[in-house]
């Protein structure tokens, strides 16, 4: 995964727009490519229609999804599952940084995510008193995109993972143990595990997460 690792970190505040330009950056490619993209203010990146859909994650700014008879409006924190065989545009007015990833027609989705629709990561799993509440949002034998809810003191133990993470900090405050260090993170912020890399999670106060975890 192109990511520092190890660190907490913001894709917002590392992507920022250059003026009258769209950028690009390449996260991971395998089944499931994970790309960052930066739009200055006025900016569009052309309808196209693609076989499989695309899960974006809006980390900064506003923007909009439209397409033949498509017109969504999505702002920071606000995600959206492409449709497939449907030519399909972003743009923005005032500029925005969001995380695309592809995601294949046979991937197992979850069922409360609907193509087509906006939606909040942290909006998809509630808090429950003195427990850890998991939702898988999508996942293949490459890859598993899961939402976590940790109540105020919970957490899980030092472990490994079998391939790379990425974590987007939802709501609340938490912090993550890795090789031996802990690092504070909060909603907006980003932190990047290395296959094998020893980690934890504690909440400090009621925290959500979404992690990514790529097996290439």
């Amino acid at each position: 995964m192109n990511e520092k690792v190890g660190e907490v970190f913001s894709i917002a505040n590392d992507n920022l727009p250059v003026t009258g330009c769209t950028i690009s950056k390449a996260v991971h490619s395998g089944v499931n490519d994970i790309i960052y993209f930066s739009l200055a203010r006025n900016t569009d990146i052309s309808a196209e229609i693609y076989p499989y859909h695309k899960l974006l994650i809006v980390a900064d700014g506003s923007m909009e999804v439209y397409g033949s008879g498509l017109k969504k409006a999505l702002v920071t924190g606000d995600c959206f599952l492409t449709p497939t065989d449907e030519a399909v545009g972003m743009r923005t007015a005032e500029g925005a940084v969001y995380t695309e990833i592809s995601i294949r027609r046979d991937d197992a989705m979850n069922e409360a995510i609907k193509a087509g629709e906006v939606f909040k990561l942290a909006e998809l799993v509630p808090y429950v008193d003195g427990k850890i509440v998991n939702m898988d949002v999508v996942h293949n034998d490459k890859m598993k995109f899961v939402v976590m809810a940790f109540d105020e003191g919970t957490g899980l133990s030092e472990h490994a993972a079998p391939g790379e993470a990425l974590i987007f900090a939802l709501d609340g405050e938490g912090v993550i143990g890795y090789e031996g260090k802990e690092h504070p993170i909060k909603a907006g912020e980003n932190f990047h595990f290395a296959k094998a890399g020893l980690h934890s999670v504690k909440a400090t106060k009621r925290f959500k997460m979404a992690l990514l975890l790529t097996l290439e």
